[in-house]
């Protein structure tokens, strides 16, 4: 009995720290499969020693509320759901009954109460007694009703999500979210509980609604959940997809949705099977920690032996090197699959793997590979002393109780991913079919190690060409846009060089200075530099800096032995004299132009230089409506900058011709 309950301790302190880290801190300390065993193991301790330990994670619901949202306390305790992986189980459960069975959405939970037709509250699950009040977020999901046409009080639960092929958009268009979240739900989770609901409308956050709690005075229902999912369709909300079943249907339909994992957009961890007949479904009343009207299903893992051949390690922008599992293909959920994330040393270790150990594998939720036990554990495995990036050294690292493998140069390329992209991006060297997922990959592949890498990529044509999203056609319009960007500008390769405080114009006024002359470029005097207008100390002694270090040097000599500049940038003289070093900034929509691109072209084009935000160095700010109560005409206004128009810069332009 006390070895039961000193392992039930073991267990208890592992499970939280581990639903801590994924929950609250975006990372996985264990594997979703040796999670599920685990916990599975601390149920039957606790069913044995008819003990359950005080913060044991099977009667604890939810993430503890941390952030500086307003709280409230929810008016019935939102409880989790018992969980099965047999569908023979789900057929004893749902008995003779008719049920509703949908999918299990991998989100945020928020209950949404309407009064009077409108959103009048949004508050997060929370740990299931008090959640955190969103509601200005919510109102910018991008498919909630702001009014409805039922006045009466409305409340009803569903989940927050975000889209796989959204997820994947922002990871290649916005570098930080990428590297702060790691996948959809807590991406989603994070954006929700944003303090700003303007970040939260930028991260198209969709929300499907899956129970009726309250209607006043609505009797549509027939006393079934699926009338009530169709009369809140009705009125304007998406619902989570489900299909009714019985004993019967039942295990057909569970087959149904497996079939469509492989293409569902929305992330999902199982299914939900409800009682259809809500009076029925009432009576039965809750456990302490689950309602005994629904039901969860977990997918039950297809598990395969195969052989491991060798541990990848991939080097990231954070400096940490990862382990991948790479191993004999096998067949799981109707894919082939030969590679799996390691996540860090500790998981490595703990499994024991070594080369040509017998492993079996599985895919977390019927798409994520993972490695589940090792059955040989021979432990052979070498951790590498030099970054496969660069060759520097390694180390191991101790964080949060988690062992993970770093590279010690600051100099790594694969920390430079972000200046990478920004040398690939559009008005830099223009190179099309390069985001920063790609660069990262490539570089987690070796096929970069230094800038000048991404002018040889045909050099591993047979790699790039069997990696996922690539093929024969997108590999050949890569190297003809590299091929494209050997000839170029010197000031979009100035610009391309990330030295800090060099915009494209800077790089054009810098440029035009020195004829484009990139030897004299390189050797420019701060003294000098600060002579031309725009050009402060602070810029200037950056750039004498960046020219300096020898490792930039390097890498320049390397880059210019691949592209051709062009002689001379346009005229001195044509630049009108009105615009010249003069610092605007766009806001408002606009009439003259396409886009705000174009104006800032123009006005680069004319020696201007075009920042984000309304400073004391502004000049000007362009805006169409002069009475806007934007932040930026307020902010302009307090400084006393001149707000003009199109049309009155167009004139300005006109006039210095």
């Amino acid at each position: 009995m006390k070895e039961k309950l000193e392992r039930q301790k073991e267990l208890v302190k592992l499970l939280n720290e581990a639903g801590r880290a994924y929950e609250q801190e975006d990372r996985e300390i264990i594997s979703n499969y040796e999670y599920d065993k685990l916990y599975n193991e601390l149920l039957m301790l606790e069913q044995e020693t008819k003990t359950v330990l005080t913060g044991s994670p099977t009667i604890k619901v939810g993430y503890e509320v941390l952030s500086e949202l307003p709280k409230m306390r929810h008016e019935s305790p939102m409880l989790s759901l018992d969980k099965t992986k047999e569908t023979e189980n789900l057929k004893d459960w749902l008995d003779n009954q008719k049920g509703l069975l949908s999918w299990k959405m991998d989100g945020l939970t928020i209950v949404l109460t309407y009064r009077e037709g409108k959103l009048f509250q949004a508050v997060t699950r929370g740990n299931g007694e008090i959640g955190e009040l969103v509601t200005n977020n919510a109102k910018v999901f991008k498919n909630l009703p702001h009014t409805i046409p039922y006045t009466g009080e409305l409340v009803l639960r569903g989940e927050a999500v975000i889209r796989y092929s959204d997820f994947e958009k922002m990871n290649e268009e916005i570098p930080e979210t990428e590297a702060k979240y790691k996948n959809p739900r807590n991406l989603c989770s994070g954006s929700v509980r944003q303090l700003n609901n303007e970040i939260t409308a930028k991260r198209n956050v969709n929300y499907y609604a899956f129970t009726l709690v309250k209607a006043d005075n609505v009797d549509d229902f027939q006393n079934s959940r699926e009338k009530q999912l169709q009369w809140l369709q009705g009125i304007g909300f998406d619902t989570v997809e489900s299909k009714t079943v019985t004993r019967e249907s039942l295990e057909d339909t569970v087959a149904w949705f497996a079939a469509r994992i492989p293409s569902l957009d929305v992330p999902s961890d199982g299914l939900v099977l409800t009682y259809d007949d809500i009076a029925y479904g009432v009576s039965l009343g809750s456990t302490a920690k689950f309602p005994r009207d629904s039901i969860a299903f977990k997918w039950k893992d297809e598990i395969k032996e195969t052989e491991l051949r060798e541990i990848e390690w991939s080097a990231s922008r954070t400096g940490l090197i990862n382990p991948i599992a790479v191993f004999e293909p096998v067949e799981l959920e109707g894919t082939t699959v030969s590679r799996a994330s390691l996540h860090n040393i500790s998981i490595m270790e703990g499994l024991k793997l070594g080369i040509g150990d017998t492993i079996k594998v599985y895919k977390a939720n019927m798409i994520i590979p993972q490695v589940a036990e090792n059955v040989t554990q021979s432990g052979n495995i070498m951790i590498p002393d030099k970054c496969p990036v660069c060759g520097q050294e390694t180390k191991i690292k101790e964080e949060n109780d988690v062992k993970v493998l770093v590279c010690t140069n600051e100099e790594c390329l694969a920390k430079k991913i972000k200046s990478l992209t920004h040398f690939v991006g559009r008005d830099a060297m223009n190179i099309e079919g390069l985001s920063e997922a790609t660069i990262e990959k490539f570089l987690s592949k070796g096929i970069i190690h230094e800038v000048s890498g991404l002018f040889h990529l045909e050099e591993y044509k047979d790699i790039i060409t069997e990696m996922e999203g690539f093929g024969e056609k997108s590999y050949q319009n890569l190297i003809a846009s590299v091929n494209k960007a050997r000839n170029t500008t010197a000031a979009r390769f100035l610009y391309s060089l990330g030295i800090p405080g060099i915009g494209l114009s800077t790089a054009k006024l810098i440029c035009r200075e020195y004829q484009s002359d990139f030897t004299l470029i390189q050797t420019a005097e701060a003294e000098r530099l600060t002579g031309i207008n725009g050009v402060g100390d602070v810029i200037a002694t950056a750039f004498v800096d960046f020219m300096k270090k020898e490792s930039n040097q390097k890498m320049i000599a390397e880059l210019l032995k691949e592209i051709t500049l062009e002689i001379q940038e346009k005229e001195t003289e044509t630049v009108p004299s009105a615009l010249m070093g003069k610092t605007f900034v766009i806001t408002g929509s606009l009439e003259q132009f396409e886009n705000r691109n174009a104006l800032k072209e123009l006005l680069e084009e004319m020696g201007a230089k075009v920042t984000g935000s309304v400073t004391a160095k502004t000049d000007y700010l362009i805006n169409n409506d002069n009475l806007s109560s934007s932040s930026k005409n307020k902010k302009a206004k307090e400084l006393g900058i001149q707000i003009i128009t199109e049309d009155e810069l167009l004139k300005m332009v006109k006039q210095g011709e």
